[in-house]
């Protein structure tokens, strides 16, 4: 079902936002009413930034009050709100609620419904860009807010022993104690040592904010990385962070994190409308958008 096949779809309004602080780079605006057009919607994506309104994270119901109000069809929500809304819905998704965490949230009948369509971004992207790697055992960094939705992407794909690494050793031991009471006994596990972990696994999956603009640098010595490892990042900002460049130049099989964005991104616009978008053409948008930042 797409909007540009019936006149019916031409003229529909849809109006969704984007509730987080420090939010005023982001790529969903242009990404999400692209797509809208295409579809044939007249279709509106807001910012409502807590930083820019000089407002604190508990203003986050009178946001959600505020789009209510006015007509929209639904919000993602970002830092630093993606737990604190839950206590504002009316009901969750199997998904937000095993993950304790929601980026998207539909208004419907008078209802609020929290989703994490987080994990899905990640998962979608790693079956196009690695579907046919081993996935005996991999290494996750990061068990913060999107390492939480990248471990349980891992355990969906089928990864059988994912060693997880934190600066907090405890937020990475609760990560794994949670996935394995979730999915199967000791599939996922705390790690202190990277580069012991590395050395017998596959791949290594990044989830932490290094290699972004303002946190440049590797997450790992270089020394831990081989030809035989693959490699999937989720910082997309730049599309090729220093992590994916080393791992290119050693010849090791890489995935950019801009594709989980833009799949994330395609999930939610198809609960926001109903219309399931061209998520090829969204991530062609989304390249360009990167590209020209």
């Amino acid at each position: 079902m797409t909007g540009s096949n019936g006149t019916s779809q031409t003229q529909r309004k849809v109006l969704v936002g984007l509730i987080g602080a420090g939010i005023q780079t982001s790529k969903s605006p242009a990404l999400h009413e692209r797509e809208g057009a295409l579809q044939g919607l007249d279709y509106r994506y807001e910012l409502l930034d807590l930083a820019e309104r000089g407002l604190p994270p508990n203003a986050l119901s009178d946001l959600l009050a505020e789009e209510e109000a006015r007509g929209f069809a639904g919000s993602n929500i970002t830092h630093p709100c993606k737990q604190t809304v839950i206590e504002y819905l009316t009901d969750l998704s199997d998904d937000a609620r095993m993950l304790g965490a929601v980026n998207t949230v539909v208004f419907e009948n008078g209802k609020r419904t929290g989703h994490n369509t987080d994990w899905y971004g990640f998962y979608e992207n790693f079956q196009r860009g690695l579907p046919d790697v081993p996935r005996h055992r991999a290494v996750l960094l990061g068990a913060g807010g999107a390492g939480v939705a990248v471990a349980h992407a891992a355990m969906k794909l089928g990864i059988e022993r994912l060693a997880v690494f934190d600066q907090d050793n405890a937020r990475a031991t609760k990560l794994a104690e949670d996935l394995n009471s979730r999915f199967s006994a000791e599939r996922a596990f705390a790690i202190t040592d990277v580069g012991e972990a590395m050395r017998t696994a596959d791949g290594l999956i990044h989830a932490t904010p290094t290699g972004m603009k303002n946190h440049p640098g590797l997450p790992i010595e270089e020394s831990w990385l081989e030809l035989r490892h693959w490699v999937a990042d989720i910082v997309y900002m730049p599309l090729v962070t220093e992590l994916l460049a080393l791992a290119t130049r050693l010849g090791c099989r890489t995935l950019p994190g801009g594709g989980m964005t833009v799949f994330q991104a395609a999930a939610a616009f198809k609960l926001f409308c109903g219309i399931e978008p061209d998520a090829d053409r969204m991530s062609s948008h989304f390249t360009e958008l990167c590209i020209g930042a």
